[in-house]
């Protein structure tokens, strides 16, 4: 086993959490609203600005608490920041909010 948290702090900013728990329920869960498609959309975003595999990861995860039917809950960390709602579509708003048109800002500690 080895610890590579040194690591992965050297050169991580930030790490987008996009719920796909789906489950069988009269509730709402995002992974029957579009939680796939909004996976691909904040993969998509990172890739045209060549961030993705740099200092932005991608996961998946189950329940963030923030199930609704209009959209998935996204979590970026560690900036601590939570979206519900979200669809693809919102995806180039809410990540150009987060991390700048661009993502030239992505990894630079000037524009922290």
């Amino acid at each position: 086993m080895k610890d590579q948290t040194e690591r992965h702090r050297e050169r991580l900013d930030a790490h987008v959490f996009v719920c796909t728990n789906a489950r069988e329920s009269e509730h709402a869960s995002c992974g029957t609203v579009g939680a796939e498609e909004t996976v691909a959309a904040v993969k998509d975003w990172l890739r045209e600005r060549d961030a993705f595999w740099t200092a932005v990861s991608v996961g998946t995860t189950s329940c963030l608490g923030l199930c609704s039917e209009d959209g998935v809950a996204i979590t970026i960390q560690p900036r601590n920041t939570w979206y519900s709602d979200v669809t693809p579509e919102d995806v180039p708003e809410l990540l150009a909010a987060e991390f700048g048109p661009t993502a030239d800002c992505i990894g630079d500690p000037d524009d922290s």
